[in-house]
């Protein structure tokens, strides 16, 4: 039983890493988002709604729009109060989903609620648990590998970007230093110059 419970509790907190639950305050005019960086072919399940300030009944509708790394168009809607979207990631990057009130009544403050499910938090467990007929600890255990597998690939695409971006570095690093020689070659190659200049004016002028 305490094996059982600590799986439980591990298994929670590896969970807590790919869901998250967003509380947006939408302004009168303007709009909020929020970001993601996900990594490709990662299924991802959010449900927002609209929950009004201090308003049982409210005529304010939202709209809702979600773009991939590249600029597509995943999910848009408008005037809606509530509803969800889900895809599976095709491009490495930040996922960006953006809210804002698209209905007449804009004086009044409204808030969405996004939850955001990334990787396993989104994955069917009950369809699973049935079609592989697994129960109890077993299905706890799949549920852990699945998760402990997730953070592994995401630790690996953690580590091709650090070095995509090490690479990015040191190739900025080399062309700074070039244009760096370069600028001070031309300041030499300047000053040489205005010197010459200099001389030759003044021995026109006898000066020296």
């Amino acid at each position: 039983m305490k094996t059982k419970t600590k799986i439980l509790h591990l298994l929670l907190f590896l969970s807590a890493l790919t869901a998250d639950a967003v509380w947006l305050d939408l302004p009168p005019t303007g709009t909020k988002c929020v970001s993601e960086e996900i990594q490709p072919n990662v299924v991802v399940l959010a449900d927002y709604s609209v929950i009004y300030e201090g308003q049982t009944h409210s005529t304010i509708t939202i709209a809702a729009k979600v773009t991939s790394p590249y600029g597509n168009t995943l999910h848009h809607k408008e005037n809606v109060k509530s509803d969800q979207f889900a895809f599976t990631t095709t491009e490495p990057g930040n996922y960006l989903a953006c809210f804002w009130i698209d209905s007449a009544d804009k004086g009044v403050g409204a808030s969405v609620n996004l939850d955001w499910k990334i990787g396993i938090a989104a994955k069917d467990w009950d369809s699973v648990a049935r079609k592989e007929k697994l129960e109890g600890v077993e299905l706890e255990l799949t549920k852990l590998e699945a998760a402990v597998q997730a953070i592994h690939d995401n630790l690996l695409y953690l580590k091709d970007r650090e070095a995509e971006m090490r690479i990015v570095s040191e190739r900025t690093n080399a062309r700074v230093a070039w244009f760096s020689i370069m600028s001070l070659g031309v300041c030499v190659v300047v000053s040489i110059l205005q010197l010459w200049h200099l001389k030759t004016f003044f021995r026109k002028k006898k000066l020296i």
